[in-house]
């Protein structure tokens, strides 16, 4: 039996088939992934994330902490309400995490992968300040509520809260009551998160379903995230690349230039010669599926890989992100090897949807 969150009687009720994810007991459908996919797409859906990790970070000395433990600069958000996804990467420029930090009144608010959670922490407190202070919030919980028809479904429930959040714009976020609601996700619809004691989060999901939200489970949460063109750690980025080789270097602020980061050394020597390889999309020709670890071709020759894949169910085809080296970006044909046939692919830049419209056509 694994680590279970204040939900799984929740899930359990609900039909759920529950499954370990990195030590955790969680929901991989209720039922039906298909079906869920499409509620978050067309109206609304509910998701515990209450294995993520949050960590609350204050004391005098955070905001300069922060500005060398993350690749991304915490002085660019101008105020409390402000978030920005960035990563922490080790020496090498490899990425030890991908996370949001949320800049508060009083501090700040770190949300990272549960996979990562004790190498975070153990990474985050041997590298700590005097003057700066760490603490996870396990007493919390976290759901996502994400679709086009989130904030409506949810208004009932957000109370006054309601024009707050719905006038905030994304990786922004306010608080209210004991709730912290941020508008993020993790799908590419609208919606919301938010983090909570687990008392309040046992009543807000009741109130969510019986507003129509549909549960939803890692499944739908896998491939909506795909769609999105959202990296998964530990597949799509890890300690092993860069971020300038996973897509994610509009998450690195090299300015100002004195700004010293821990990895950022690294990272401009491998600016200066050339990076290697690239996080690219891409979208299956013909019928079939693409899947992790599928070799990418071109004229015959092994190119790449496929980090992460899947039949979207929006776009009705297989499509998938694969690192490839970087003199095969912008060659063609590319082909996948899919059981033992190579079909041709086509590269994109993801997101392959966005608010439940296709982008890649």
């Amino acid at each position: 039996m694994g680590q279970r969150t204040a939900l799984f009687d929740r899930h359990v009720a609900a039909g759920a088939r529950m499954v370990d994810f990195h030590g955790w007991d969680m929901p991989l459908h209720y039922g039906s992934q298909l079906e869920e996919h499409h509620a978050v797409r067309r109206d609304s859906g509910l998701f515990d994330v209450s294995h993520m990790t949050v960590v609350d970070v204050t004391g005098a000395a955070a905001e300069d902490w922060l500005r060398g433990l993350l690749a991304g600069d915490v002085a660019r958000l101008e105020g409390a309400g402000h978030a920005l996804y960035t990563a922490m990467l080790d020496d090498d420029g490899g990425v030890l995490d991908d996370l949001i930090v949320y800049r508060r009144e009083a501090g700040w608010r770190l949300v990272v992968n549960s996979a990562t959670r004790e190498k975070d922490l153990a990474w985050m407190r041997k590298r700590c300040l005097p003057g700066v202070t760490l603490r996870e919030r396990e007493e919390l919980s976290m759901l996502a509520v994400q679709g086009p028809e989130a904030l409506a479904r949810a208004r009932p429930w957000l109370g006054a809260a309601a024009e707050g959040l719905g006038g905030c714009t994304p990786f922004h976020f306010v608080e209210d009551a004991g709730r912290f609601l941020a508008r993020t996700g993790y799908t590419g619809e609208d919606g919301f998160e938010v983090i909570l004691p687990h008392e309040a989060a046992l009543q807000a999901w009741d109130a969510l379903t019986a507003a129509g939200v549909v549960p939803a489970g890692l499944g739908a949460r896998d491939t909506l995230r795909l769609e999105a063109g959202m990296n998964l750690y530990g597949q799509d980025m890890d300690e092993s690349v860069t971020p300038l080789e996973s897509a994610m270097a509009w998450t690195v602020a090299f300015d100002p230039p004195e700004r010293t980061f821990i990895g950022r050394d690294a990272l401009e020597r491998q600016k200066a010669n050339g990076v290697p390889q690239r996080l690219v999309g891409l979208v299956l020709e013909e019928r079939g599926v693409l899947r992790r670890d599928q070799p990418v071709l071109l004229d015959g020759e092994v190119v790449g890989a496929l980090t992460s894949g899947a039949f979207s169910p929006t776009l009705g085809r297989g499509i998938g992100l694969a690192r490839i080296k970087s003199a095969a970006v912008g060659t063609d044909p590319l082909t996948v090897e899919v059981r033992g046939r190579q079909l041709p692919v086509r590269v994109v830049r993801p997101p392959f949807v966005r608010h439940g419209r296709s982008r890649i056509d």
